[in-house]
C-alpha cells in the first residue's frame, strides 16, 4: 500500500533529476525497472549470471544515454529493448566461436545447456527447453512485440528465417504441453 505521507515520485521527473547527476533520482529508477528488466534478461539468456550483466549493462547504457531518453515516455520499454538488443548481441558473439547453423539444421532439442530453475511457471519451464536463439526469438516476438522484420534485421538474417525459426519452436512447445498434459491424465 502506498504511504500518503510519501507519495510517489513521477518517472518524467526522475528522469530530468537524472539527466542533472541526480544519483538518488537514477537510484529510483533503477529500484523502479531491475526487477522487470532482469526478468526479461532471465528469460532470453537462460543464465542467471548473464541475466544480471545483461542488467549492469543496460543501466550503464541508461546512465550514459540519460540526455537523449525523453522524459515523456516510460523508461521501461526503453530499457526492454536494450536488454533485448543485448541479448542478441551476445547470441550473435557467441555464434562468431561456433558454426552458426543454417535454416534447416535448427534442430530444437529439449534441455539444451539450460538450467532447471524456477519450476512453478509451466510457460517457463516450456520456454527454457528451447535453445537460446528459438527462446529469444519466441520471447521477442510474441512478449515484447517484436515484428519478425525487426529480428530479422537486427540478427541480420531474412524476415522468413524468423517466422520459420519462431513457428519450429512454437510447434515443439505445443507439442511438449501437449505430452505433459496427457502424462498428466
Amino acid at each position: 500500500m502506498p504511504d500518503a505521507s510519501n507519495p510517489p515520485v513521477d518517472e518524467a521527473l526522475l528522469v530530468r533529476r537524472a539527466r542533472r547527476g541526480d544519483h538518488a533520482a537514477f537510484a529510483a529508477l533503477y529500484q523502479r525497472h531491475a526487477r522487470a528488466v532482469h526478468a526479461l534478461a532471465w528469460r532470453l539468456s537462460g543464465d542467471a549470471t548473464l541475466a544480471e550483466d545483461l542488467v549492469q549493462e543496460a543501466f550503464l547504457r541508461m546512465l550514459r544515454f540519460i540526455g537523449g531518453i525523453r522524459p515523456e515516455l516510460p523508461v521501461r520499454p526503453w530499457l526492454k529493448r536494450v536488454v533485448g538488443n543485448l541479448a542478441i548481441d551476445h547470441l550473435r558473439r557467441v555464434w562468431r566461436e561456433q558454426a552458426l547453423p543454417e535454416d534447416g539444421e535448427l534442430v530444437l532439442t529439449a534441455n539444451r545447456g539450460i538450467d532447471d530453475i524456477e519450476q512453478s511457471s509451466k510457460v517457463a519451464e516450456l520456454l527454457r527447453r528451447l535453445p537460446p536463439l528459438a527462446r529469444t526469438l519466441v520471447w521477442l516476438h510474441l512478449v515484447e512485440g517484436w515484428s519478425h522484420g525487426e529480428l530479422a534485421a537486427r540478427f541480420r538474417r531474412s524476415e522468413s528465417w524468423s517466422k520459420s525459426i519462431v513457428s519450429r519452436a512454437l510447434a515443439l512447445l505445443r507439442r511438449q504441453a501437449e505430452s505433459r498434459s496427457t502424462d498428466h491424465e
